[in-house]
């Protein structure tokens, strides 16, 4: 048993007149980064959840936004080029220019996100922490609607499967599907990683963070979201690693699991080693907002 990829195409629209097609990918950067900006700014018209003044003036999120979306280019494809394939891009410097061909990482998109937002606020004098809670609560939309883009790309599958959800991409060749059941012209089912990770770090998680903020009153924390946000995230794409199939650079003869970080049998994934720094800075500002 298995599931036939439903026929999407990677297009949204076509505009007119100029032929230029919009992509869902695309359409997900900007759709998650206009709900998170349209939800900041109701957020800063409500004193009540923050205990007090909120951090920052409505009309100032408008430019957050614009530093926001800097980071987000800027660190996704830096960190793809460094963490993901930086003997290439060392060799071929051009490429990284080429942002529309592909090649972004959370992981980088998330640290630029963070330095751009620490160098916002430092400038305008706003607390930093409490900033970061307001775009850490707004995130999930972001990741929700990414991957979802990442399943009608398609790309960022799963490990083979014979489980009865397992889908056929089109795009998939056979290559590491022997022995596994469900194959369709020598193609084999897959996980839909991409919608594992919809679900955790977009709607679990998010709704995680919606209670904390409307239910537990975590505004007015300074650093419990973002801290949540952390550990979230990472124990989401650490699990759906499991899962997911690995990054090709990393595969080898001796290493068909694709792991960055070997110990015999075991490892782990280049998307496991960068969540757990995340996990671990979670739980020192969760510890760092309780005490305080």
């Amino acid at each position: 048993m298995a599931i036939a990829f439903p026929e999407i195409d990677p297009n949204a629209f076509v505009i007119p007149g100029l032929g230029l097609p919009i992509r869902w990918y695309a359409l997900a950067y900007i759709g998650g980064l206009v709900a998170g900006w349209l939800i900041i700014t109701r957020l800063m018209k409500r004193p009540a959840l923050w205990g007090g003044t909120p951090p920052m003036q409505p009309k100032q999120v408008e430019d957050l936004l614009t530093w926001v979306v800097a980071g987000v280019v800027l660190g996704g494809r830096l960190g793809f080029v460094l963490f993901y394939e930086p003997g290439y891009y060392l060799t071929h410097p051009l490429e990284i220019l080429k942002v529309w061909q592909g090649g972004m990482s959370f992981h980088g998109g998330f640290l630029g996100t963070v330095v751009a937002i620490v160098a916002f606020c430092l400038r305008h004098r706003l607390p930093i922490l409490s900033v970061g809670d307001a775009a850490a609560l707004v995130t999930p939309i972001g990741l929700l609607l990414g991957r979802i883009a990442n399943f009608i790309k398609p790309e960022l599958w799963g490990r083979p499967t014979d489980m009865p959800w397992g889908v056929i991409f089109p795009v998939e060749s056979a290559q590491y599907c022997e022995g596994i059941a469900g194959q369709v012209d020598g193609i084999c089912a897959r996980h839909p990683s991409q919608l594992y990770e919809a679900g955790l770090e977009g709607l679990l998680l998010g709704a995680i963070l919606v209670a904390l903020v409307w239910g537990a009153g975590a505004l007015r924390r300074p650093g419990t979201v973002f801290g949540v946000f952390l550990i979230g995230y990472g124990l989401a794409r650490g699990f759906v690693e499991f899962f997911r199939q690995p990054d090709a650079q990393f595969q080898g003869p001796g290493n068909p699991l694709g792991y960055a970080l070997q110990f015999g049998d075991y490892g782990l994934t280049m998307g496991q080693i960068l969540s757990l720094p995340m996990i671990l800075a979670g739980l020192i500002l969760v510890l760092r907002a309780r005490r305080a």
